[in-house]
């Protein structure tokens, strides 16, 4: 505990009031803003799952999801973090199906307003084996219309690619 306090003040880890404020200021729409986000990743989610180009959803808080006895037990609620295995296809396609999104930005980011998603790479040992590349998506709060219209003009790229 010694060496880790040390660390800390070493290094300067602290927040400063500016981000205590903005902290703070968000924890006052979180639970509205977490509300709208798992609204939004459960009906994308499922939307997902009717496309000929994925071959599973990983998002708990779909009924038929393997892990949706454990969150049902263990959350109230969900945010809108979830991955998206797509059928066998190679990595340009999905490239040339996530360079173009208009809606979603690239990046690790996720709890934000905005929709975010990036290509996924699972050690080879980690199990489940998939199918195919995984997408990790984080739904913001974008309209949901504008965001399955930019996935469905993606994967139009991704066939185009293929």
């Amino acid at each position: 505990e010694a060496r880790l306090v040390e660390t800390h003040g070493t290094l300067g880890l602290c927040a400063s009031g500016d981000e205590a404020y903005l902290a703070m200021r968000g924890l006052r729409t979180l639970s509205i803003r977490l509300k709208r986000h798992q609204e939004s990743a459960t009906e994308i989610a499922a939307w997902l799952k009717s496309r000929p180009e994925v071959a599973r959803v990983l998002y708990p808080p779909l009924h038929d999801d393997p892990g949706h006895a454990l969150w049902k037990r263990d959350f109230t609620g969900a945010c809108g973090l979830f991955g998206v295995v797509l059928k066998p296809v190679s990595d340009r396609a999905v490239a040339f199906m996530v360079d173009g999104l208009e809606h979603f930005g690239l990046g690790y980011s996720w709890g934000g307003f905005e929709s975010l998603i990036v290509a996924g790479h699972m050690p080879r040992s980690f199990p489940p084996k998939l199918e195919g590349p995984m997408l990790r998506l984080h739904i913001g709060l974008e309209d949901v219309g504008d965001l399955k219209a930019d996935l469905a003009s993606g994967f139009e790229r991704l066939h185009a690619a293929a």
